[in-house]
């Protein structure tokens, strides 16, 4: 698996509980999956929350700066975070 295709980090769900949250770019799109504890497996996350769309935006761009991803693959991912949150302001 490449680093250019996984992107992951760590967040707190409303009720406190870590969880760990990865990102894979498959194709045209970016799949999620999720997990409380390092030798859980990994579930796919259906409808992950906007909070976890922000935080991937934010890695890519941040890869794009260091020439890892290409600069198109941030404004592809705006454009579905726009889809799937249409209240949103980005």
């Amino acid at each position: 698996m490449s680093a250019k295709a996984e992107i992951s980090w760590k967040r707190r769900t409303a009720e406190g509980t870590k969880l760990e949250v990865y990102a894979r770019h498959v194709g045209s799109r970016w799949r999620f999956y999720a997990r409380q504890r390092r030798f859980e497996p990994w579930q796919a996350v259906e409808q992950p929350p906007l909070e976890d769309w922000l935080e991937l935006l934010d890695a890519v761009q941040r890869r794009i700066r260091r020439r890892l991803l290409r600069p198109e693959e941030a404004d592809r991912l705006r454009q579905t975070i726009r889809e799937r949150f249409p209240d949103h302001e980005s």
